[in-house]
């Protein structure tokens, strides 16, 4: 058994109507990320100087030293860029989520005071603004804990929003499984909040973003000024925007931090973006807090059973006649790399039908063969399955005359002895009348052309059934 973990699908092609506050079009939410003395630097006890995220082209960490033009940058972020940042938002009455690095928040109390009196989010950012990635994870899980710990000794109270940022492929999970969080940020894999299963924990996931990021000035491809930012901030906005009205509000999270926004020539490009969207009607700016309340109160998570997580035998037994008494194809697309996006009906229709379309020809035979005539002897035996009954009373064929259904012996009879099959159609896609019309179509056909198109109709079939038990 191969099982493929990454979610593909999400929310598929009809994503929630997020019903924001006051029927808002879009949230647009604004994350400041605190980092500032929580850097890579040798003061710090890490093996070098910092190299992300700085205006110095082609940094490098300097092993051993300090990196005074670095530290500098770094500085200007929590000396000047925080304060005009602060400004910025308290004068526009729009709260911020702060991603707070837990040992910057340490060496920086004025601006954690001043954080807190504006009634700002502070998340934690981890407990130092370093990689992840390489850490083992006993030594990750006690560095969350002690961000944790850090956090609620500086600020007063416990993180409520994660998000790491430089976090390796266990970060989510050992988050999710400290237990006390709200919601984690650690993905950008959509426009919405969604749920995670982990264990016997749902967890929120408030994706973040990467794009509409002026982490950007420091990156290529990136702005080299503030009109920049704020023409693709727009964009952005107007695209949400508009799709908000048709009853699809999403979310747009804008990423900042201090060193860099906080620029003269840079935050230009951001007053004149919070100056676009206050003359719309239908905005909400919310903390990362605030969505993440309204999404476990208005959308709740419901589980169900998800066939990339059954074992054989519970998988077998659900969906082995959901091709005609084939328990065969199941128990072969077991085996399949099945994840999160076989967990939908079209997903685990296409594993099934991949299956089916792979086998011999006298198995796809065998397949045709198990399906009854249509009004036969068995329905009238009450022989059929529960599907079979179900879908042949839904087009009305319990419920023929005396003449129709000689008829349809009649024809079943021919079809039988031409082409070695029954004749099969997908009833729930139409009504006796046409049901009976494609009957004396394609009773002429080639025995060629009749195989392809009781394959077809078998598959058909079996997406009926699938999305009678799983979400479409």
């Amino acid at each position: 058994m191969t099982r493929y973990p990454r979610d593909m699908i999400g929310y598929g092609a009809t994503p929630p109507n997020a019903q924001w506050p006051g029927e808002a079009r879009v949230a647009v939410q604004f994350v400041l990320n605190f980092e500032e003395g929580g850097e890579n630097n040798v003061l710090h006890g890490d093996a070098g100087s910092e190299a992300f995220l700085s205006d110095i082209p082609g940094a490098a960490p300097w092993a051993g030293q300090r990196h005074w033009n670095m530290e500098s940058i770094y500085e200007y972020g929590a000396r000047a860029g925080f304060w005009r940042l602060h400004r910025l938002f308290t004068g526009a009455d729009i709260p911020v989520t702060i991603y707070g690095v837990a040992t910057a928040l340490a060496r920086c109390p004025d601006q954690l005071s001043a954080m807190k009196s504006a009634g700002w989010e502070i998340a934690s950012h981890g407990l130092k603004w370093v990689e992840h990635k390489d850490m083992p994870e006993d030594d990750e899980r006690a560095t969350i804990a002690e961000a944790v710990r850090l956090h609620t000794e500086v600020v007063g109270e416990r993180p409520r929003g994660w998000y790491t940022g430089r976090c390796s492929a266990n970060t989510v999970r050992l988050v999710t499984e400290e237990g006390g969080f709200d919601y984690i940020s650690d993905t950008y894999d959509d426009d919405l909040p969604h749920w995670r299963e982990q264990g016997d924990r749902d967890q929120l996931i408030i994706p973040y973003t990467l794009e509409a990021n002026d982490m950007r000035f420091a990156t290529a491809p990136g702005y080299t000024t503030g009109e920049q930012f704020f023409s693709y901030l727009k964009d952005a906005f107007d695209v949400l925007y508009a799709e908000g009205g048709d009853g699809a509000a999403k979310m747009m999270s804008i990423g900042l931090h201090c060193r860099l926004i906080g620029r003269p020539g840079k935050i230009a490009g951001l007053k004149r973006f919070i100056e676009y969207i206050q003359g719309f009607e239908g905005v909400w700016c919310p903390r990362r807090i605030d969505i993440a309340e309204h999404w476990a109160k208005t959308h709740p998570h419901e589980r169900y059973e998800r066939p990339s997580q059954m074992e054989r035998e519970t998988f077998v037994g659900k969906y082995g006649s959901i091709f005609e008494h084939s328990a065969w194809i199941a128990e072969r697309a077991f085996d399949l790399e099945l994840g999160p996006a076989h967990d939908t009906a079209g997903g685990l229709h296409n594993a099934l039908a991949r299956m089916f379309r792979s086998a011999s020809e006298d198995e796809r035979l065998g397949v045709l063969t198990a399906h009854p005539d249509l009004a036969g002897k068995l329905a009238s035996a009450g022989r059929l399955t529960a599907e079979s009954t179900g879908e042949q009373a839904g087009a009305g064929l319990d419920m023929l005359t005396d003449e129709e259904r000689d008829t349809f012996t009649r024809l079943n009879s021919e079809y039988v002895e031409k082409h070695g099959f029954p004749f099969i159609i997908a009833v729930r896609d139409h009504d006796k009348a046409s049901i009976m019309a494609a009957f004396l179509r394609r009773i002429n056909n080639s025995r060629e052309v009749e195989f392809t198109e009781a394959c077809k109709q078998v598959e058909r079939i079996a997406e009926f059934r699938l999305r009678d038990v799983l979400p479409s």
